[in-house]
């Protein structure tokens, strides 16, 4: 990997830990707040090489533009993305984000808080 890489992940991981417990984000909603709108693959591969970076990456919270969990056979199994983040309270189905637009956290954007259960 490259300097200029290590430095875009690390910058992807700062925005990642940022996403609030029962939110996700996207790949593209990332890339968007860090000025490279056309890098949301790029995005995609940080969060796969985030496993043992420390402080630890909420990786589960970041979904593709529609909800779905692209990014779920990077765990180390294939339901826990989906179990960490039903844990959050948020709801999934057919590996889904149900009322995704519900649970959207954009970074940067100015957004109401949801109620925890």
């Amino acid at each position: 990997m490259s300097r200029k890489s290590d430095s875009f992940f690390l910058k992807v991981y700062d925005v990642a830990r940022k996403i609030p417990f029962g939110r996700v984000t996207t790949y593209g909603a990332i890339a968007r707040y860090l000025g490279t709108a056309r890098s949301a693959r790029m995005v995609g591969w940080a969060m796969n090489q985030c496993g043992n970076v420390y402080p630890p990456v909420p990786a589960h919270r970041v979904v593709n533009r529609t909800g779905l969990l692209t990014g779920k056979h990077h765990f180390d199994s294939p339901n826990l993305m989906q179990q960490l983040l039903e844990n959050e309270g948020i709801k999934i189905e057919d590996n889904r984000v149900i009322d995704f637009k519900k649970v959207l956290w954009e970074p940067g954007k100015k957004q109401g808080k949801r109620k925890r259960r």
